[in-house]
C-alpha cells in the first residue's frame, strides 16, 4: 500500500540530478594513467654508500702510509704530492682525463640533487622541512665520497691505480645494478633518473678504463718541471721563422680563404707545443655536462606536459574557444583536429628552440677554447691589452685567487642559465615565425602580419628610396678623388640635401634604434654562456662579474704556470740537484772545451768564471725582452715601485740605475754559486 501511494505522488524535478544524462551519453572509460611507485633497488643505497665510504677511507689511509714511507725512503723529490693535494691544477703536463671525469661526476650529482626526494643516501622519505638542510650536507658529502678517486690518480703509484680501479668498478657495478632494477622513477618523468645518470655511468666507465692503462704505463716521471713540454715551448720561441712563411702571411688572402677562416676560428684544434691548462679543461668538460643536464631538464619539464594536453583535447575545446570569441570551424571535430595540430606545432617549436640553444652553446664553448688559447699566448708574451682594458700587473692577488678557485663553478652555472634563457627567446621567435608567417601562407587566412605590412608599404618604400638616394649621392656626387686622396665636393647640394632629409632620417633613426635593441639583445643572449668575453663596453668590462672572474683567474694561471718560467726553473733545478741531466751536459761541454789546447788551459779560470756570467745575462736578457710581464717580479723593481703606480713591463727612469747595479751584483754572485755547486757535485 505504501508502495502504491509513493507511485501516485508526483516526483519533484531535481536540477542537480544528472543520472539521465550519464545514462544516455555513456562513454567508454579510458584506462587510468600509469602510476609509478617509488622503487627500492636490490642494492640498497644506504648500505652501498656506507660500504663505499668506509672503503674509501681505508684506501686513503693506506695511500697515506705508502706515501709517507716513500718520502722517508727516497727523500725529497720534485713534484711529489700527498693525499691532501687532490691535483696540481697549475701543472699543464699531467694526465687530465681522470681529474676531468671526477669533476663531471660531481656536477652530475649536483644536477640530480636539485629535484631528488632524498638528497642524502643515508636518509629515506626525507621530511620537507629538513630537505634543504640535507641538500646542503649532500653538497659537501659527494666531494668527500669521490675524493679518493682523485688521490689514486695524482699520487702516481701503482697501488693507487689498483685502488682507483677497484673503487671505479664498484661504483659502476652498483650504478648499473640500480639502473636495471629501477629504470622508472616517479620524479618528473619516468626515465629522468636513468637519463640523468648516463653522464655518471660514462665517467665511471672512463675511469675503469683509465686506471688500468695508467697501471700498465707506470708512474710518469716526466711531469711538471721534468717534462719536455716547457723546453719544447722555449725552442719554438727561439726557432727562426722561414722567409717563405713570413711572406705568405703578408700576402693578401683570397675570398675563399677568408670565408674558411670564419668556421676555423670556432673549431679548437690541439697543438703539440701548447697544452690546455687543467683548470680550463675541467671548466670546458663541466660546461659540456651542464649543457646535457640543462637540455634534459628543459625537455622533461615541458614535452610530457604537452603530450598530456594534446591527449586530453576533445569536442569541449570548441565551446571553450567560443567563450573567448574564437571560431575556428563550425564542425567540432575539425576544431579538435586544428587545436591538436597547433599543440603539436608548439611542441615542434619548443624542440627546435632547445636544439638551437644546444648547438649555439656548443659553438660558443669551442669558440671559448680557441679564445682561451689566444688569451694565454698573449699574456705569456706580455700583451696585457688582449684581455684587460688597461695596464695590469700579472701577479696573484686575493681576488684573483678567489676567482681562480670558483671559475669552473661559475662557468657551469652561467651556461645553465644561458641555455634556459636562449631556449625561451628562441621559442618565442619560432612561434612568431610559424604562427604569423608560415601557417598563414599555407592556409591563406589570419594574415595579420602581411596585412599590417601591406598597409605600411608606402612608408617602407619611401624610407628605402631615401636611404638608397643618400648612399648613391654620397658615392658619386659628394666625394671626389684627386691624386689618390678623397675630399668633399658639391657642398651646397650636400647641405641642401641634409636639410631636406632631416625628418625622413629621424624616422630611419627610429627604425635603427629598434633594430639596434634587437641585435644587442640577441647578441647578449647568444653569448650569455661565455665568460671569456664581456657583454659590456670595453671601458665598463669591470662591471661584468663573469668576465671579471675570468680575467682575474688568468692572472693566477699565467703568473704561476708560465712555460718559459717553468723551463728556466727546471734548468736551474737540474743544475742544483746532484746528477741533473742539464747540469751534467753543461759540465761535460765545459770540460771538453777546456781540456786540450794549452793556451786555453792557461786562461781557463778566467773563462770559467766569465762564461756562466755571460750565459746567465744573455738568458736573462732574452727572457725579459720576450716576456716583459716578468719584469715586475725583479727584486729591485719590487722594492722601488708599488704595484698600483707601475704599468706592466714599463719601469720608470729612476729605477734604471739601481736595476743595473743589482744586475751586476747578481751576475757577480752567479759564478761563485755555480763554482760551489760544481765542487759539491764533483
Amino acid at each position: 500500500m505504501n508502495h502504491s501511494e509513493a507511485e501516485s505522488e508526483p516526483s519533484e524535478y531535481s536540477y542537480y540530478d544528472y543520472s539521465d544524462w550519464y545514462s544516455n551519453n555513456a562513454e567508454p572509460t579510458e584506462p587510468p594513467k600509469e602510476v609509478i611507485l617509488p622503487c627500492d633497488p636490490t642494492a640498497d643505497n644506504r648500505i652501498f654508500h656506507a660500504c663505499m665510504l668506509s672503503l674509501s677511507l681505508v684506501v686513503v689511509l693506506i695511500l697515506a702510509v705508502l706515501t709517507r714511507k716513500h718520502k722517508f725512503c727516497h727523500g725529497f723529490a720534485r713534484g711529489s704530492s700527498s693525499i691532501f693535494s687532490p691535483a696540481n691544477f697549475l701543472d699543464q703536463t699531467q694526465s687530465k682525463g681522470p681529474i676531468v671525469a671526477v669533476f663531471g661526476l660531481l656536477f652530475s650529482k649536483l644536477s640530480m640533487l636539485v629535484i631528488a626526494p632524498d638528497p642524502l643516501p643515508f636518509s629515506k622519505d626525507t621530511p620537507g622541512d629538513v630537505k634543504e638542510y640535507m641538500k646542503i650536507l649532500a653538497i659537501f658529502y659527494y666531494p668527500v665520497l669521490y675524493y679518493p678517486l682523485l688521490v689514486c690518480c695524482t699520487l702516481q703509484r701503482r697501488a693507487g691505480y689498483v685502488f682507483g680501479t677497484l673503487l671505479s668498478f664498484g661504483h659502476l657495478a652498483v650504478q648499473l645494478w640500480q639502473a636495471f632494477d629501477c629504470p622508472k622513477t616517479p620524479e618528473i618523468y619516468a626515465y629522468y633518473a636513468l637519463l640523468a645518470g648516463l653522464p655518471q655511468l660514462a665517467c665511471f666507465a672512463f675511469l675503469c678504463v683509465q686506471f688500468p692503462l695508467l697501471f700498465v704505463k707506470g708512474p710518469n716521471a716526466d711531469e711538471d718541471l721534468d717534462s719536455s713540454y716547457y723546453t719544447n715551448y722555449v725552442k719554438l720561441l727561439l726557432k727562426k721563422k722561414s722567409s717563405t712563411a713570413s711572406s705568405s702571411t703578408t700576402d693578401k688572402s683570397t675570398l675563399a680563404e677568408r670565408i674558411l677562416e670564419v668556421p676555423k676560428s670556432y673549431i679548437y684544434i690541439p697543438e703539440k707545443v701548447f697544452r690546455f691548462p687543467l683548470k680550463l679543461a675541467v671548466s670546458a668538460f663541466v660546461a659540456l655536462v651542464a649543457m646535457y643536464h640543462t637540455a634534459l631538464l628543459l625537455v622533461v619539464l615541458v614535452v610530457p606536459t604537452l603530450h598530456i594536453v594534446r591527449a586530453g583535447i576533445d569536442e569541449n575545446i570548441a565551446f571553450l574557444l567560443l567563450g573567448f570569441g574564437v571560431v575556428l570551424s563550425d564542425d567540432r571535430m575539425e576544431v579538435v583536429e586544428i587545436v591538436t595540430f597547433y599543440t603539436w606545432l608548439l611542441e615542434v617549436c619548443y624542440l627546435c628552440a632547445m636544439t638551437l640553444s644546444c648547438l649555439v652553446s656548443l659553438v660558443m664553448l669551442t669558440r671559448s677554447m680557441v679564445l682561451h688559447r689566444s688569451n694565454l699566448r698573449g699574456l705569456y708574451k706580455g700583451d696585457v691589452y688582449s684581455v684587460y682594458s688597461s695596464q695590469k700587473t700579472i701577479r696573484p692577488s686575493a681576488p684573483g685567487v678567489v676567482c681562480w678557485m670558483g671559475l669552473t663553478g661559475y662557468q657551469a652555472a652561467i651556461v645553465c642559465v644561458g641555455m634556459a634563457i636562449q631556449t625561451v627567446v628562441f621559442f618565442i621567435c619560432f612561434l612568431f615565425l610559424v604562427f604569423l608567417i608560415i601557417i598563414p601562407i599555407f592556409y591563406g587566412r589570419n594574415l595579420f602580419a602581411f596585412t599590417i605590412a601591406g598597409k605600411a608599404w608606402p612608408g617602407w618604400v619611401t624610407l628605402t628610396l631615401v636611404t638608397v638616394l643618400q648612399h648613391v649621392t654620397a658615392k658619386f656626387a659628394f666625394i671626389k678623388k684627386e691624386a689618390g686622396t678623397r675630399d668633399l665636393t658639391n657642398r651646397e647640394s650636400l647641405f641642401l640635401l641634409t636639410y631636406l632629409l632631416f625628418l625622413v632620417n629621424t624616422v630611419v633613426g627610429l627604425i635603427v634604434a629598434i633594430w639596434r635593441m634587437v641585435i644587442t639583445a640577441l647578441y647578449n643572449i647568444v653569448h650569455l654562456g661565455r665568460v671569456d668575453i664581456s657583454l659590456l663596453h670595453r671601458t665598463a668590462e669591470a662591471y661584468d662579474p663573469a668576465y671579471r672572474y675570468y680575467a682575474h683567474s688568468l692572472k693566477v694561471e699565467v703568473s704561476q704556470s708560465h712555460p718559459v718560467m717553468k723551463a728556466f726553473c727546471g734548468l736551474l733545478l737540474d743544475l742544483m740537484v746532484e746528477g741533473g741531466r742539464a747540469g751534467q751536459k753543461i759540465r761535460d761541454a765545459e770540460e771538453a772545451c777546456s781540456s786540450t789546447p794549452p793556451r786555453v788551459q792557461e786562461t781557463g779560470p778566467k773563462k770559467e768564471t766569465s762564461r756562466p756570467r755571460v750565459r746567465a745575462r744573455w738568458q736573462l736578457l732574452y727572457t725579459l725582452v720576450n716576456n716583459p710581464s716578468l719584469l715586475g717580479s725583479r727584486k729591485h723593481f719590487q722594492t722601488q715601485q708599488t704595484p698600483e703606480t707601475v704599468p706592466n713591463g714599463a719601469p720608470t727612469c729612476g729605477s734604471k740605475k739601481g736595476g743595473e747595479e743589482e744586475e751586476e751584483e747578481e751576475a757577480a754572485k752567479a759564478p761563485a754559486e755555480t763554482s760551489t755547486n760544481q765542487d759539491k757535485t764533483d
